[in-house]
């Protein structure tokens, strides 16, 4: 029984230790504002993943050989926290019973890296959509954003979370700075 035990030990240790996929990880810098803008005013977040993939990176290696890549987060999820703090900064109060709700949709969100053993492309395209609904309307608007790099070598783990992060983050500005969402929520909310 004892030998039983002991070896039944030793095959568990031995599959934790196994090499895993590569994942990603996702940590956008939302813009902390430095005065806030809003005066308190309540708001709900909400998000959904309408990707139809569930990947946010995908190697091509040539010779019919793609691998996907997952995040090591769920990205819904991250990206929520990341416009919740964003907009905690700029003054809103984050509450989950607001007649005004913000929601957040996460349209495409993906690396896709052509490598040889030589050079490596890496193309990232970021789509979101924010829906602002109040009793007195609607407001909605797409915020998109690409990039494109190339470098020596095949591209690592670490090229394409910087990728994704740079260019989350820039969104993340984008939506920061319009000015028409702004308006709308400080007028609406």
């Amino acid at each position: 029984m004892k030998k039983l035990l002991l070896a039944a030990s030793v095959l568990a240790l031995t599959a934790c230790s196994a090499p895993s996929e590569p994942q990603l990880t996702i940590s956008p810098e939302p813009v902390i504002a430095a005065q806030p803008v809003a005066n308190g005013q309540p708001v709900s977040i909400d998000s959904r993943d309408l990707r139809t993939a569930q990947f946010v990176a995908v190697v091509d290696s040539g010779r019919q050989n793609v691998q996907p890549i997952h995040a090591t987060q769920n990205l819904r999820v991250t990206l929520e926290d990341a416009l919740t703090r964003q907009l905690s900064a700029q003054g809103y109060r984050v509450t989950e019973d607001s007649e005004g709700t913000l929601r957040l949709d996460i349209l495409e969100a993906m690396v896709n890296v052509k490598h040889s053993v030589m050079s490596h492309d890496l193309n990232s395209k970021l789509q979101l959509q924010l829906v602002v609904e109040t009793p007195k309307g609607k407001f909605v608007k797409r915020y998109s954003g690409k990039s494109e790099r190339s470098g020596a070598m095949s591209a690592s783990v670490e090229d394409m979370e910087l990728a994704m992060n740079n260019l989350i983050t820039a969104v993340l500005k984008d939506i920061y700075a319009d000015p028409e969402l702004n308006t709308y929520m400080q007028e609406n909310l």
